[in-house]
C-alpha cells in the first residue's frame, strides 16, 4: 500500500462497494454478500478487513444499538479522486493531463464519451471564469 498505508486494498475495496451500495449494514449481512459460502475464516477475514478499513477512516461503527452496524465515511468519488491523483503522482509525474491524454486516446474515445468530455471541460471553463468574476 502507498501513501502512508491510506490506500484501500481489493479486498477493502470489496466491503466499500457493499457499503456504497446498501448503506449502513450489520457485519452478518457484511458476510452473506462478501462470503455466501460461508465457512469458518469469514468472520475472522472480515473482521481484519474492517478492522483496517476503520485504521484509515473509510468507515465507522455505531456500537449504540443491539447489533453493530457498519457505515462508509468515505464516498465512492472521494476514494476514486485520491487514487487517480496517486496514479498521476506515480506514473505521470503529476501531470493530470499526461494521465487524461493516455486514457482518453482519441482513436479510442466512443463519441458519446467524446462529447462528455467536452461538456465536462466546458463546465470548469465556466465555473473558473465565473470564479474570477466574483
Amino acid at each position: 500500500m502507498k501513501r502512508g498505508g491510506r490506500d484501500v486494498t481489493e479486498a477493502e475495496l470489496a466491503v466499500l462497494e457493499v457499503l456504497w451500495e446498501e448503506g449502513g449494514v450489520t457485519v452478518r449481512r457484511l458476510i452473506d454478500r462478501l462470503y455466501p459460502a460461508g465457512g469458518a475464516s469469514a468472520h475472522a477475514t472480515l473482521q481484519k478487513l474492517l478492522e483496517r478499513l476503520e485504521a484509515k477512516g473509510c468507515i465507522g461503527r455505531d456500537r449504540t444499538g443491539p447489533v453493530q452496524v457498519i457505515a462508509a465515511t468515505v464516498d465512492r468519488e472521494a476514494l476514486v479522486r485520491r487514487r487517480l491523483r496517486d496514479v498521476a503522482d506515480d506514473l505521470c509525474g503529476g501531470s493530470l493531463s499526461a494521465m487524461l491524454s493516455h486514457l482518453v486516446n482519441p482513436r479510442r474515445l466512443r463519441p458519446g464519451d467524446r462529447k462528455a468530455l467536452h461538456q465536462l471541460l466546458r463546465q470548469l471553463e465556466d465555473e473558473e471564469t465565473r470564479g474570477e468574476e466574483s
